[in-house]
């Protein structure tokens, strides 16, 4: 369920109002397909307990289709010939309404369900005896488990302009009447379906137009742009933007979606981040969907470029003020991760994913990486070449659990002069708040709190990853499936590794005490890493001289489940392993044969080989990079324990004093390295 939607699980009465572009196909006839899609949706629900109160629009358009068949045929050839003459409103809307209920009893006595047909005017809202009466007779149809359809009885109507009551209430079309209606009977949703997804920013076959999961009135109203009104309808988008404003700040939350999408009505009711949103208090709900994923992106780059401007010791300075701020609260962020954990465990979730969730107090330094002169080359006399370290521009990091990695990545983004996106997982959402909260709170405001932000909800992702233009590096912190994802899903270049499944081989030359620490470390030491041992390789040697059941006996002591190869599982008496992969994180051998141990560390193509060592050594911190974003198996820019150098790249300054080329003629290369001055 979607954070802004929660309120939908206390919802019970919802006034469904279905518009004419969904009620009428495009050449002006009913779409029974479409029609019957979602009065099975409008069945289900009222089986589940809801009420349902119907507003439809397309009496007009149903009625203007009918006549204008019935009078072709009734036509002479001569008729045929004469210029058409409109039909009266009034007209249309008495045949199609008579038609469009006969549709809908039908549909809905096929589902077993009673409607009732309610017509009304603006006359009649004038009269409080009838407000009165029109709830107490919606009421008892509700109860009864009917659903009341209601509809402007445009046939009668005398109203030649927008009615307004003494409380503001205006009734104009039918959005207005749905608006209307939901105040009047005390709906808890009104739900507005339209032939678009929802509220664009401009008009929606317009390029760069954008879906508004959220409006919030103080930042979009003027800033929307709407296109032409209904192609068959009163009213348009305009229309129902001013509906669903009035009736979300009375209290009723309105949610504007497509009725083309399968089970969208569902969709809403389960609390998906379906539509446009307006609520009354969108406007204090921080989240991305206020903002929009590439404003979010763009104020990060703007702040990472006022980030870059200061000399080394004014980010130093910052890294310092964030420290101390994360000191100063330590006791409330503990208290929100406690939260998270007990939550994590109360809802079943594995030891290992809990493991990940809790904080461990830790510090990182490190030296100043942006603005290094990497190479400095004489091109020519008086033509010098720099090559320098500068950073990458903005980050978008996802990861799942460990919370201590925002602390780590906005270390190295704050260092390396990067701005920061980032989406933690759920189930550290309350630790990821309040790190966020306390971490932008200490960073200047000649910076800028927006050089991190960071995503509520998973929903934003697909957006986030479309921004190539203003992303420059995603790096997936997590499942292998989680990664995959991310790479078939964006343009942007994304870094990261795969399962994490490191290997220790037990050589026959290895010395036993070592290899049952190596072991015993690479397994138990933190088992939820990403560097802890998966799979563990013995040479055959060792079946025979009890060197195996040894170094199992020392595992499953310590609760490890082990899981065999052929030969292990008939010599062990263990369960058969179902795979065996390799991703190219990790690898140990663990031998005294030094020839073998060469051999080794230069043909096991993985992004970190050790010797004699645990695997649990590949990490950023234990490396000496201070700190790590991730670990690594691409091939392309960092590999292995992704550290402040994996978030920069590099630049050419070049210092003349007026060469040109003019085709190589007058210039005499040299090519010369010169020394970097430290």
């Amino acid at each position: 369920m979607d954070p802004t939607r929660s309120f939908t699980k206390t919802v019970k009465r919802v006034v469904v109002k279905i518009g004419t572009a969904v009620v009428t196909r495009d050449d002006g006839r009913l779409a029974v397909g479409r029609l019957g899609a979602i009065f099975e949706q409008l069945e289900a629900l009222n089986s589940r307990g809801y009420e349902i109160i119907l507003v439809t629009s397309g009496a007009v358009g149903a009625g203007r289709q009918r006549l204008k068949y019935r009078r072709l045929i009734n036509s002479s050839f001569a008729d045929l010939q004469k210029p058409e003459e409109e039909f009266s409103g009034r007209a249309c809307a008495a045949v199609g309404q008579n038609g469009l209920m006969a549709l809908y009893d039908t549909l809905l006595s096929q589902l077993d369900v009673t409607s009732s047909q309610l017509l009304v005017t603006d006359n009649d809202f004038k009269n409080a005896d009838f407000r009165v009466q029109l709830s107490q007779t919606v009421n008892s149809l509700l109860d009864l488990r009917g659903i009341p359809i209601f509809n402007e009885n445009d046939a009668i109507s005398t109203r030649s302009a927008p009615y307004e009551d003494s409380s503001g209430i205006i009734f104009w079309d039918n959005d207005s009447l749905a608006d209307l209606l939901a105040m009047e009977l005390k709906a808890d949703l009104l739900l507005l379906l339209s032939d678009v997804e929802g509220l664009y920013s401009g008009p929606p076959s317009e390029p760069g137009s954008k879906l508004i999961h959220t409006y919030i009135r103080e930042t979009h109203e003027g800033l929307v742009t709407y296109g032409d009104k209904s192609r068959k309808g009163r009213g348009g988008m305009n229309a129902k933007v001013k509906a669903a404003t009035n009736a979300a700040y009375s209290g009723i939350p309105v949610i504007i979606a497509s009725g083309f999408v399968a089970d969208n009505i569902i969709k809403v009711l389960n609390g998906e981040r379906v539509g446009t949103l307006f609520h009354k208090d969108a406007h204090l709900w921080i989240s991305i969907s206020e903002v929009g994923a590439h404003e979010m992106a763009v104020a990060a780059r703007e702040c990472s470029r006022k980030l870059q401007g200061l000399p080394s010791e004014g980010r130093r300075k910052i890294l310092l003020d964030v420290a101390d701020a994360l000191e100063a609260n330590e006791s409330s962020i503990m208290a929100e991760n406690e939260a998270d954990v007990d939550a994590a465990r109360e809802a079943g979730y594995e030891e290992s994913l809990v493991a990940r969730l809790a904080l461990k107090p830790g510090k990182a330094s490190m030296e100043e990486p942006v603005g290094r002169i990497l190479k400095r080359t004489e091109l020519a006399d008086g033509l010098i070449l720099e090559k320098t370290s500068c950073p990458l521009g903005v980050l978008l990091i996802i990861f799942e659990s460990r919370p201590d990695a925002l602390v780590q990545i906005a270390s190295l983004a704050i260092r390396s002069g990067n701005g920061l996106l980032l989406k933690g997982g759920k189930e550290a959402k309350r630790s990821n708040a309040i790190l966020h909260k306390v971490i932008t709170s200490a960073i200047p405001s000649t910076i800028g709190d927006k050089l991190i932000g960071l995503v509520t909800s998973r929903e934003e992702i697909p957006d986030l990853l479309k921004l190539d233009d203003v992303i420059d590096l995603v790096i997936p912190r997590g499942s292998n499936k989680l990664v995959s994802q991310i790479k078939s899903s964006t343009k942007i270049p994304v870094l990261g590794h795969s399962d994490g499944i490191c290997h220790v081989y037990i050589d026959k030359l290895a010395n036993m005490d070592k290899a049952k620490r190596i072991a015993y470390d690479a397994k138990l030491d933190y088992p939820a890493a990403c560097n802890a041992m998966e799979t563990l390789l013995v040479h055959q040697d060792f079946a025979t001289n009890g060197g195996l059941q040894e170094l199992v006996s020392t595992l499953e002591h310590e609760g490890v489940t082990l899981y065999g190869g052929p030969r292990a599982t008939s010599l062990l008496n263990i369960p058969v392993a179902t795979s065996f992969s390799h991703d190219a994180h990790t690898d140990c051998i663990v031998t005294e044969d030094h020839e073998v141990a060469e051999l080794f560390l230069h043909q096991v193509d993985s992004a970190a080989v050790f010797h004699n060592a645990s695997t649990r050594f590949c990490d950023g911190a234990r490396f000496g990079l201070g700190a790590e974003v991730g670990i690594s198996t691409s091939r392309i820019h960092a590999r292995g324990p992704v550290g402040v150098e994996g978030l920069l790249t590099t630049r050419w300054i070049l210092r003349g004093n007026g060469e040109v080329v003019k085709g190589d003629q007058g210039v005499a290369y040299t090519h010369r390295n010169l020394a970097i001055e430290s």
